[in-house]
């Protein structure tokens, strides 16, 4: 297992929910006068070195989260990408979602493979609440300079309150990729083959890249103060698990195991 801490910040994201009042009389500089929510924190966890590795890493990330103060969102997951709401009746909500996503550099067991540059994907969210217990979300994003390809992600989470500040949560997972994400992250070409020792790959076309199941454990510490345990595990499918790199040195089995803690400030503008 590998013990080190990245020294690329991992995740820092500032969301802001805008709703349509923001556009009324008055204008965006009015919206901005309220009551405001900083949350800061840190997540430490081991996870898979790059995606389809064997090795595990510890990294220690922060989380940042700016909000106009209101009610809390009914289910939030640590998987949900940046998002900005443009619609909820409370059955329903959907809006504009981004992910941000970190140079993966050439070294180590991906030495003599191009390295992923530092970038990230942007797209729509969607998520329904059939019953009070159960989200179901999903995300489509396209790549911005790190690949070029489209990632679709959809989560089913069951949540539990079983006291008043302990929340249980967990379901089933499913991610497809396209072809040119696949190529950008699994793909060995010639060259690359040459200087690394990896057998050729091209994939071919797009599909299912991972299926799998997360759960998290929430706990309310304080009024302001929260901190959780999760853990992930998928399995590579199709493409991805066809890859040289991940037969020759990695592993379809992805596994995470994290716990993280963050602090809420109010604040008005």
């Amino acid at each position: 297992m590998a013990n080190r801490i990245p020294t690329s910040i991992l995740a820092a994201a500032v969301m802001l929910a805008l709703p349509a009042s923001a556009h009324a009389e008055g204008g965006l500089f009015d919206w901005v006068h309220g009551d405001w929510k900083l949350i800061v924190g840190a997540t430490g966890m081991v996870a898979p070195d790059f995606e389809g590795a064997k090795d595990l890493m510890f990294s220690v990330s922060p989380v940042i989260s700016l909000g106009k103060a209101g009610p809390e969102a009914r289910f939030t997951s640590r998987n949900d990408g940046i998002s900005f709401s443009l619609y909820d009746n409370g059955r329903l909500r959907a809006g504009a979602t981004g992910k941000i996503i970190f140079e993966r550099d050439s070294d180590g067991d991906l030495k003599g493979l191009d390295p992923v540059r530092f970038g990230g994907e942007a797209g729509g969210f969607a998520e329904i609440y059939p019953t009070d217990w159960l989200r179901v979300r999903g995300e489509v994003r396209q790549g911005i300079r790190s690949h070029s390809g489209v990632v679709a992600d959809i989560r089913v989470d069951a949540f539990k309150d079983i006291t008043p500040s302990v929340r249980v949560s967990g379901g089933p997972r499913i991610s497809f990729a396209s072809e040119d994400y696949f190529d950008s992250y699994y793909g060995v070409n010639a060259k690359e083959s040459a200087r690394s020792g990896l057998s050729q790959y091209d994939p071919d076309g797009g599909g299912i890249k991972s299926i799998g199941f997360g759960g998290a454990y929430d706990w309310k510490t304080t009024d302001r103060l929260t901190t959780s345990v999760f853990s992930e595990y998928s399995r590579l499918m199709g493409e991805a698990a066809d890859s040289s790199l991940v037969k020759e040195r990695g592993s379809p089995n992805q596994f995470t195991i994290g716990v993280s803690a963050a602090y809420r400030f109010d604040f008005t503008m």
